[in-house]
């Protein structure tokens, strides 16, 4: 296996989630778990309002996430979510800041 870092950035909708997002954050760890990954921080970002509308919702909340998983199972966590009616944004990049 060749595992790679990766940032993820979900925008959650307010109302299909009444934690913040936490049992999305544990749920999206134990996937990565089980992809063979290993998930090494997650953020909440809080409540934010958006310049537009998305899906006719005016805020969402959001989460950011930095996990090693092979880059073949990257693909398999975007279509599980992509259907998921709790997230209404996502964004999978490869995580390329410089060490401190």
């Amino acid at each position: 296996m060749n595992l790679k870092k990766y940032e993820a950035v979900f925008i959650l909708d307010i109302r299909k989630v009444d934690d913040e997002g936490e049992a999305f954050s544990k749920e999206l760890a134990e996937l990565i778990k089980s992809l063979g990954g290993e998930m090494l921080e997650s953020v909440s970002m809080g409540r934010k309002q958006f310049a537009r509308e998305i899906k006719k919702r005016k805020a969402g909340v959001y989460w950011n996430y930095i996990f090693n998983l092979d880059a073949e199972q990257t693909d398999q966590l975007r279509t599980k979510f992509m259907l998921d009616e709790r997230v209404l944004r996502q964004l999978v990049i490869i995580y390329d800041r410089p060490e401190q």
